[in-house]
């Protein structure tokens, strides 16, 4: 689990390509200290698996199904990359909680200086927005960040100075390809709402007659 609290901003070093997965060679520092193998490190917001650690590096496998549904497939060397170790038991919740398993891609669609703040306007799928709330949480590329607009095409969020030094987003233009996490709480309550596929077949909905019934 992660708090989409950006620790380093690293560079791809290498990607090795086979048919349908990757590679890749990250070069980093601070995210190396007290990682073992095995261990899950996030890149831009994606939860991966370091395999080999070396002096200043790791390597990191990513398979079809992660490449298919997150813009990692469009890294190429030299890109600055969104790091974050999982959280320690010890650790605090700077963000939200976020658990590295993104819900699809996005696209900068607008980029605004506002004095000493910059909003991003990022396009998503219905999908995606239906689980986005004004002044709710979202993580883009692994960084935690408020809501400040949303409607049925897009939703935006203002960045402070801090976050664009802090982390990759400066790299970003209008037509960024960005991956995007919704709070997973809203989705577990969207699941939890829904009857069992036993109560399906039983229920004939809430009448006032039920209610009654039941002390309501």
């Amino acid at each position: 689990m992660f708090t989409g609290i950006v620790e380093e901003v690293g560079t791809l070093i290498n990607i090795k390509k086979a048919a349908k997965s990757c590679v890749l060679t990250i070069g980093a520092d601070k995210v190396l200290e007290g990682t073992q193998i095995g261990d899950s490190i996030a890149l831009n917001g994606v939860c991966l698996t370091v395999t080999t650690i070396g002096k200043g590096s790791y390597t990191a496998d990513v398979m079809h199904e992660t490449l298919s549904r997150s813009s990692l497939s469009e890294l190429t060397a030299k890109t600055p990359v969104n790091l974050e170790r999982a959280m320690s038991a010890e650790g605090r919740f700077g963000g939200h909680i976020v658990s590295g398993h993104i819900d699809g891609t996005g696209t900068v669609c607008g980029i605004e200086k506002d004095d000493n703040a910059i909003w991003y306007t990022i396009a998503a799928d219905a999908s995606i927005l239906r689980y986005v709330v004004e002044k709710g949480s979202i993580a883009i590329d692994g960084i935690s960040l408020t809501v400040a607009y949303v409607d049925d095409s897009c939703f935006k969020v203002s960045i402070i100075p801090h976050t664009q030094a802090e982390t990759n987003l400066y790299t970003k233009k209008v037509g960024s390809l960005v991956n995007l996490e919704c709070d997973i709480i809203g989705k577990y309550v969207e699941k939890l709402m829904q009857p069992a596929p036993q109560e399906e077949k039983t229920a004939g909905g809430i009448t006032k007659e039920f209610l009654l019934e039941h002390g309501f």
